[in-house]
């Protein structure tokens, strides 16, 4: 179960990607929806941070489980 969520992550960076990118440009279309969108900004980037932790929580036991470590994940630029 901790590899499974520890290979989710990068889908969870993906969803986040790609959701910034959709809202940002609904933003840049449509100024009246700006407000809105900066506060679907932030709840992404927190359930995105939730993922991270999550993963983190994965490592940990993973190893106390096995006693080795996990890869080391790739990380995008974020």
């Amino acid at each position: 179960k901790a590899e499974a969520v520890w290979r989710g992550d990068a889908d969870i960076d993906a969803l986040h990607t790609s959701v910034f990118q959709d809202l940002l440009s609904d933003m840049l279309m449509e100024s009246d929806h700006v407000i809105a969108c900066t506060h679907l900004m932030f709840a992404i980037k927190n359930l995105e941070r939730i993922g991270d932790h999550a993963t983190n929580v994965a490592e940990m036991v993973y190893f106390a489980a096995t006693g080795t470590r996990m890869a080391e994940r790739e990380k995008g630029s974020e």
